[in-house]
């Protein structure tokens, strides 16, 4: 259960956490497109101490500002819903990922790929 889950979305777009997930983020959450059409999740601190830095780069290389306009295009920041353990998600987000209803997550390292369950 620890790199993978399944749940569909509640009617006010929010997504339950798993309980034995959400000690990752209690820093909070940063959402952001992905590289294809899927959504990147990250536990707050991830972002601050790992992508924050890698974005900052040089100011013109051509690689660089296309990285800040992909994850930071539509990049939303929130909190767990702390009884529930929920994340909102963002209409525009879920639009570019094409997710409806049913999201499926994945870990890719110390954050989590949400797609469509295809």
């Amino acid at each position: 259960m620890g790199d993978y889950f399944e749940r569909k979305l509640d009617d006010k777009r929010r997504l339950t956490i798993p309980a034995e997930l959400r000690h990752e983020f209690t820093s909070g959450v940063v959402l952001t497109r992905g590289f294809q059409n899927y959504l990147h999740l990250y536990p707050k601190s991830v972002w601050d101490e790992q992508v924050e830095a890698q974005l900052q780069g040089n100011i013109l290389d051509e690689a660089t500002a296309d990285l800040n306009v992909r994850f930071r295009m539509g990049k939303t920041e929130g909190e767990i819903d702390g009884k529930q353990g929920r994340i909102t998600i963002e209409q525009h987000l879920l639009d570019y990922a094409g997710i409806t209803r049913d999201v499926v997550a994945v870990r890719a390292g110390r954050y989590w790929r949400l797609q469509a369950k295809g």
